[in-house]
């Protein structure tokens, strides 16, 4: 849909052409996110609730985690149910402001991730290098406003972006080559110079992942340096296993951030970023919670005693 506007003419809705020139697959990719989509709410609402029911895991670690979990649902439910829509049904079309509200909150949630997973990098910095003073140092008032600092920066961060979006003027083609309003198929269909907002969002985007992997990667020097002088290897095999989780986690997340930067800019490219895409905003997601609870004994065995009390409580009933 064109809106015409004296001699200008600007785009209201964009189409989404998602996975359509590959139509035998819609019906078995619709199945396999489902599938992922829902083990991803599942997961996450598991571990908040996990955390929340188990007094031994009101800790800043399981704090930051819950928070993980949350943004985890978050923009994954901002992708993934247009994605579902789009592969069931012919009409693929989405409005020029919803296309703006998601990219907008993907985005947010995104930035906000980046910088959590890098407080969490800092909490296990403590936690190593300074046991005795861990609960001081890491405060409820401290982790409450590490927590509100990154969900506001990654707000700013985002509106920034969004706004030097809503400045370029679409007046061509409406055809979004993607499953959802990503920044460059956004881009791709401007028609007015795009060289405010490629700035904008190439500036945020480098100072983030700068800051974000120069905290993750000091924080691990250290904890590494503090894990060698360890006398043990008993408390050498703990401190690396109250990380090699989070280490995970920072791996596949920035691994999938560094490969869409290094994706060229062409034609050829387009399955390879939306696959990169799905990867980003639909597995990892999902690949959160199985790693934590996994890798986690505290978590299994919150898991594993609260089964064993339905067991329990079932078999009283049955008796």
């Amino acid at each position: 849909m064109v809106l015409n506007e004296g001699n200008q003419s600007s785009v209201t809705t964009f189409i989404l052409l998602g996975f359509s020139e590959y139509p035998p697959l819609q019906v078995p990719l619709f199945l396999a996110f489902l599938t992922i989509y829902t083990v991803t709410l599942l997961g996450n609402l598991g571990i908040i609730v996990v955390i929340r029911i188990n007094p031994n895991l009101h800790t800043p670690m399981y704090f930051f985690l819950s928070h993980l979990s949350i943004l985890d649902i978050c923009y994954s439910s901002v992708f993934t149910p247009k994605l579902l829509e789009i592969l069931v049904v012919d009409d693929r079309a989405i409005s020029f402001k919803a296309c703006m509200a998601q990219f907008f909150f993907v985005c947010a949630f995104v930035i906000t991730e980046m910088f959590m997973l890098a407080v969490m990098a800092y909490d296990r910095l403590v936690a190593v290098c300074n046991p005795l003073l861990y609960t001081v140092t890491m405060s409820h008032k401290l982790c409450a406003l590490l927590v509100a600092a990154s969900y506001t920066w990654g707000g700013m961060c985002s509106l920034t972006i969004t706004y030097s979006l809503l400045g370029l003027s679409f007046c061509g083609s409406n055809t979004i080559n993607h499953f959802g309003c990503e920044y460059s198929a956004i881009l791709s269909l401007a028609c007015s110079d795009p060289y405010f907002s490629q700035m904008m969002c190439f500036i945020i985007s480098t100072f983030n992942e700068a800051c974000s992997l120069l905290i993750i990667l000091s924080s691990y020097v250290f904890i590494v340096v503090t894990i060698i002088k360890m006398p043990s290897t008993g408390g050498c095999r703990k401190a690396f296993s109250t990380c090699a989780s989070h280490l995970t986690a920072i791996t596949i997340f920035h691994g999938t951030i560094l490969l869409l930067y290094c994706v060229p800019n062409s034609t050829s490219s387009w399955l390879l970023v939306r696959v990169a895409t799905v990867f980003f905003t639909v597995l990892i997601p999902m690949l959160n919670p199985l790693i934590y609870s996994l890798r986690n004994k505290d978590v299994k065995d919150t898991v594993r005693s609260f089964r064993n009390i339905k067991l329990l409580s079932h078999s009283i009933e049955f008796k």
